[in-house]
């Protein structure tokens, strides 16, 4: 890892899409980055982004259900989880709970009144799964959250 702050990618994983937010561990301000969708270059394409932002670690938004049990999406996100860690073993991965970040991400869409996506969507989930994790992790710059 490089000696000064680097970035933070947060991905809200779904089974054709993943949203990305990025937020500079200085900073400490996500911002809604991307979706890509899942397929045969969807690792290819991350890691550009990876090496492009000087990404130091990786949150993944943790899916259960509203009793915190492992659902189904549970299990596929556990197995996505094994994926990034073979082919980005020198990324630290993180867990964070994702309860209902896609529900206030298209509710804050809505009250924009502009039009969106679900990507757009995808992606400011991912905002809000990055900024509860750097809240739970303000150690990580010595600055409070």
């Amino acid at each position: 890892m490089p000696a000064t702050p680097s970035s933070v990618l947060a991905l809200d994983v779904g089974n054709k899409r993943v949203g990305i937010a990025l937020a500079s561990l200085a900073a400490r301000l996500p911002q809604p980055l991307t979706t890509l969708e899942r397929g045969d270059n969807f690792l290819a394409k991350l890691s550009e982004i990876i090496n492009h932002e000087d990404v130091s670690e990786i949150v993944v938004g943790w899916p259960r259900g509203l009793e915190g049990q492992s659902t189904s999406q549970t299990e596929a996100t556990a197995a996505f989880v094994e994926e990034l860690n073979r082919h980005f073993p020198a990324l630290p991965i993180h867990q964070q709970d994702e309860a209902l970040t896609s529900k206030m991400a298209e509710a804050e869409l809505q009250k924009r009144g502009k039009a969106y996506n679900r990507g757009d969507v995808d992606a400011l989930a991912a905002s809000y799964i990055l900024a509860d994790w750097l809240a739970e992790h303000s150690s990580l710059t010595g600055k409070a959250a």
